[in-house]
C-alpha cells in the first residue's frame, strides 16, 4: 500500500473502527462514515478473548484492553435455583491461553480505537451508500460511495455496515440474508454497590441470566429467552425481566431491584444462516456482522469483527497485499482465511444456542446432570471446547510478524451487546 491510498470505512463500529486503526498504520488515508449522530453505543458490554486480544496487539491497543479485566478467582453455570453445574477458574482459563477474560463497556472499547484515528477522520451523522464496487487494479475504476456531501472516490471500501448491511445486500443482491435466531436479548449496565456475587451465567429452559462485574465497578447482566419474533412486554421490558427471572438465584433479584426501565435493552437476535459466497466484491470488503452475523451465545461476533480488521489489513506474509500492493488486490485472498473460519466459529455458536435455549423438561434435566459430571470428571473440556477459537493468532502485523498478545477465552459473558436494533455485533 503507499500514502495515498483512499480507504473508505462504512460504519463506526468496533469492527469498522479496528478496520480504520489497522489501514492507517499501513498508510491509508482513512474515512469513517457512520450514519449515527455519534459513536457512542448502545449500552452494553462486550467480551473480548485472547483472539481479538492478539489482534489488538498488532495495532497497539491489546495491553490497554488487558488491563480492564474483571474476572478473578471463581466463576461458572448454574441452575436458577443457584446450583453450580460447573465451576470455571479465570487462573485456569489464564494459563490455558496466556491472559485474562476482558468484559468491558462497549463504549470504552470504540473510544480507545476512536483515539487512534486522526481528527477529521471519523464522519457522524454521515450516511453512505455503494454506487460502484470498482474494479481493482484498474485507476478508471475506484470504487463510489455515495454521501450527504457528495460521491466519494475510494481504492478501497470497507463495509462494516451491521447485520442489516445494505453494502451486503448491493454486492450480493441473490442472498437470502439474515434469519431469526429464534430468542431475544435483554442487557442492562448498572451501579450495583454492596452486592457481592461470583460471576456467572444461569441456564433455564428455554432461558439464560448472565451477571458480570465490570473493571469500573458497575455491572453487567444480560438475559436471553426464546420467544417470537418482535414480540415486546405489554408494560415495561424490567416488568418484564420480573416476570421471567424475579424468582431466580441471587444477585439476580438485587440487580432488577436496581434496574430501571430505561436501563433495559431488548433486541431480538439474528444471524447469516447461508454462508456468503465471498467476503469480498471488486474493491469493497465485508466485515464483522455485514459478513457472518452469528448469535451471541460463543461471545464472538466482536471478536471476529476484530480479527476480520486486522487480517484484512495485515494478510500473511506472501499474499499480494503483504508489502506495498494496494489491500484491494489481497481481497480474494482475505476471503480464503476468513470465510471458513468465520463460518465454523457461527455454525458453533448456532449449536450452543440449540443447547444452551433448550426447552424440553427431559431435555434440560438431562443436560443438566451432563454437565455437572462432565465438571466433576473433566473439568478441562470446558476450556478445551474454545481451542480452535480462543487459540487464533493473527496472520501478520506492521513488520509482517504474528502477534505475540495473551488473553482469554469467552467463558461466561455473551456477547450480547449492539449498537443498535439493527445489530448483533458492532
Amino acid at each position: 500500500m503507499t500514502a495515498a491510498e483512499r480507504v473508505i470505512v462504512i460504519g463506526g463500529g468496533i469492527g469498522g473502527l479496528t478496520a480504520a486503526a489497522a489501514l492507517r498504520l499501513r498508510g491509508a488515508r482513512v474515512t469513517v462514515l457512520e450514519r449515527a449522530p455519534s459513536l457512542e453505543p448502545v449500552g452494553a458490554a462486550i467480551s473480548l478473548s485472547p483472539n481479538a486480544l492478539r489482534a489488538l496487539d498488532v495495532i497497539g491497543l491489546g495491553d490497554d484492553i488487558r488491563a480492564l479485566s474483571a474476572w478473578q478467582g471463581d466463576g461458572g453455570l448454574r441452575t436458577p435455583s443457584g446450583r453450580w453445574l460447573a465451576r470455571a477458574e479465570a487462573a485456569a482459563a489464564a494459563e490455558r491461553f496466556g491472559g485474562p477474560l476482558v468484559l468491558l463497556h462497549r463504549a470504552t472499547l470504540v473510544d480507545r480505537l476512536a483515539g487512534l484515528l486522526p481528527s477529521g477522520a471519523v464522519r457522524t451523522a454521515a450516511p453512505a451508500r455503494l454506487t460502484d464496487p470498482g474494479v481493482p487494479g484498474d485507476p478508471g475504476r475506484p470504487a463510489r460511495v455515495e454521501t450527504p456531501d457528495g460521491e466519494l472516490e475510494a481504492d478501497l471500501v470497507v463495509a462494516a455496515d451491521g447485520i442489516h448491511s445494505a453494502v451486503r445486500g448491493a454486492l450480493f443482491p441473490g442472498h437470502p440474508g439474515v434469519v431469526y435466531s429464534g430468542f431475544t436479548t435483554w442487557r442492562v449496565v448498572i451501579p450495583l454497590p454492596g452486592v457481592a456475587f461470583p460471576a456467572h451465567e444461569t441456564w433455564g429452559r428455554g432461558a439464560i441470566w448472565g451477571t458480570h462485574p465490570l473493571k469500573d465497578g458497575r455491572v453487567y447482566a444480560y438475559a436471553a429467552a426464546v420467544a417470537p419474533a418482535g414480540e415486546r412486554a405489554p408494560d415495561d421490558e424490567r416488568a418484564e425481566l420480573l416476570r421471567r427471572y424475579g424468582d431466580w438465584h441471587s444477585p439476580v433479584p438485587e440487580v432488577l431491584a436496581a434496574v430501571r426501565p430505561e436501563d433495559v435493552l431488548r433486541h431480538d437476535v439474528h444471524h447469516i444462516a447461508d454462508p456468503l459466497p465471498a467476503f469480498h466484491l471488486g474493491r469493497v470488503a465485508l466485515v464483522g456482522d455485514a459478513a457472518h452475523a452469528m448469535p451471541p451465545t460463543l461471545g464472538q461476533g466482536g471478536n471476529q469483527a476484530v480479527e476480520d480488521a486486522i487480517t484484512l489489513a495485515f494478510p500473511r506474509p506472501g499474499t499480494p497485499s503483504s508489502a506495498d500492493a494496494p489491500v484491494a488486490d489481497g481481497l480474494p485472498g482475505y476471503t480464503a482465511v476468513r470465510l471458513p473460519r468465520t463460518t465454523a466459529v457461527a455454525r458453533r455458536a448456532v449449536r450452543a444456542a440449540r443447547l444452551n435455549l433448550m426447552t424440553g423438561r427431559v431435555g434440560t434435566v438431562v443436560r443438566d446432570a451432563g454437565l455437572a459430571a462432565l465438571s466433576r470428571t473433566a473439568p478441562s473440556l470446558f476450556l478445551r471446547g474454545f481451542d480452535g477459537v480462543a487459540d487464533w493468532r493473527p496472520p501478520g502485523g506492521p513488520s509482517g510478524a504474528a502477534g505475540d498478545g495473551s488473553g482469554a477465552p469467552r467463558m461466561l459473558a455473551a456477547d450480547h451487546g449492539r449498537r443498535g436494533p439493527e445489530e448483533n455485533t458492532p
